[in-house]
């Protein structure tokens, strides 16, 4: 069954870095683009940063966007999520999953959710 497991996460203080990853299995990672998400508590599951298909596409969220960087290893079957200079309001739990452009040019989520990985970010 076709599905991702994040890890990586952790406690940081403000302005560490932690290195999510996302390992794909059941299927072959290289044919989707991957994006990655987070929910805080208490406020709907958010998008964050999607990776492309092999077309070089890289898309952040203004929040993140000089603080984040996504990349992949298709050898790998693996995206990952490069965290720096994290802010508390970058707390939340990251979860990945394949992405959907839709003709409006948004992008969605589809597929299941991985159990995600907790970020906290609290001096």
């Amino acid at each position: 069954q076709a599905h991702f497991v994040e890890s990586g996460g952790g406690l940081v203080q403000p302005g560490g870095s932690l290195r999510l990853s996302c390992v794909a299995s059941g299927f072959t990672l290289r044919y989707y683009r991957v994006g990655w998400f987070r929910q805080a508590p208490g406020k709907e599951r958010e998008g964050v940063s999607y990776i492309g298909d092999g077309d070089g596409t890289l898309y952040y969220e203004d929040s993140v966007k000089g603080r984040f960087t996504i990349s992949r290893d298709n050898a790998m079957n693996t995206v990952y999520l490069q965290m720096n200079s994290l802010k508390p309001e970058d707390t939340a739990v990251y979860y990945c999953a394949t992405v959907l452009i839709t003709y409006d040019g948004n992008w969605h989520p589809f597929g299941s959710w991985g159990q995600g990985t907790q970020v906290t970010v609290s001096s």
